[in-house]
């Protein structure tokens, strides 16, 4: 029965994975719904400071913020690339990364160079691997995002689009539609518009009264709303990890499932036949007695 036993090693093997994967999926599904309720939470504050940083940059076309001038001074494009520090969350991160490569293809073609900031440990790892100029990275964010530990690696971009250096940023995450979708995204951050900012085209714009000074709040409400889309998609990349891994882990639990079930079948038609002969020696050596 050595076949036997190797079977019953084999079965063995797959239920102790088993028990992984669908621990695994009890832990993400608890954090799933965290990080669900911490991205929505975010949403209105990202919202409504879309509408004030619209209002105030259609309310004072004298002065214009370096976010809303388009660049042509430069064939350089900026990445900020949001992925997640673990793996086992299926193809989330790989659908994500494929725009990369098809963006920076394009790029290429058209004769520019890209800079990125990577956002997540997979992330920086493929940047590095291709080859890409990674100018500055935040990893192990843990499963609470922290704007303070974002501002640092971003702000590079950002000030390099305000001197002129780069065209246009990029951010790209995925985006959280419900638990079993999650979108990968690639959304043109800087230069902003103001039919981004507003959605639509018939937004109504007010004026306000500045202290100390227009060129002052603007400057600093833009910056925010900057800060404020990236943190929204952090979170929302997030609340897709979590989904995504739950997800995984249950089919990998399932899959375990089916593969024991066949190791089983195996296993009981090699002991039958291992019986029948050895019903069949028996029966033999009797009639020749």
């Amino acid at each position: 029965m050595a076949a036997g036993k190797e079977i019953r090693g084999k079965i063995k093997s797959v239920e102790n994975t088993k028990k992984i994967t669908k621990a695994m999926e009890m832990v993400a599904a608890s954090k799933m719904r965290k990080a669900q309720e911490r991205m929505r939470s975010a949403r209105p504050y990202s919202d409504r400071i879309r509408n004030i940083a619209s209002n105030l940059a259609q309310a004072n076309p004298e002065y214009t913020h370096p976010f809303l001038v388009q660049q042509h001074t430069s064939k350089k494009v900026g990445f900020i690339v949001v992925t997640t520090d673990k793996g086992l969350c299926g193809g989330m991160n790989t659908n994500a990364l494929r725009l990369v490569t098809t963006r920076l293809r394009e790029l290429e073609a058209e004769g520019k160079t890209a800079e990125a900031v990577a956002i997540g440990n997979k992330g920086f790892g493929f940047l590095n691997r291709i080859g890409a100029k990674v100018v500055a990275h935040a990893v192990q964010l843990g499963d609470t995002p922290h704007l303070d530990k974002l501002i640092g690696p971003v702000k590079v971009l950002l000030d390099a689009y305000q001197d002129g250096q780069l065209d246009a940023i990029y951010l790209v995450y995925t985006k959280f539609v419900n638990t079993m979708k999650q979108e990968p995204m690639l959304e043109q951050l800087l230069p902003l518009g103001a039919e981004k900012m507003t959605g639509d085209k018939g937004h109504h714009s007010w004026d306000y009264l500045y202290e100390p000074d227009p060129q002052t709040v603007i400057d600093e409400l833009l910056v925010r709303y900057v800060e404020a889309l990236i943190y929204q998609a952090v979170a929302e990349n997030l609340a897709s990890e979590q989904s995504a891994r739950m997800v995984a882990m249950k089919s990998a639990s399932d899959n375990a499932g089916s593969v024991i079930g066949e190791l089983k079948l195996i296993y009981n038609k090699t002991r039958q036949a291992a019986i029948t002969k050895e019903l069949s020696e028996i029966v033999a050596g009797a009639a020749a007695v």
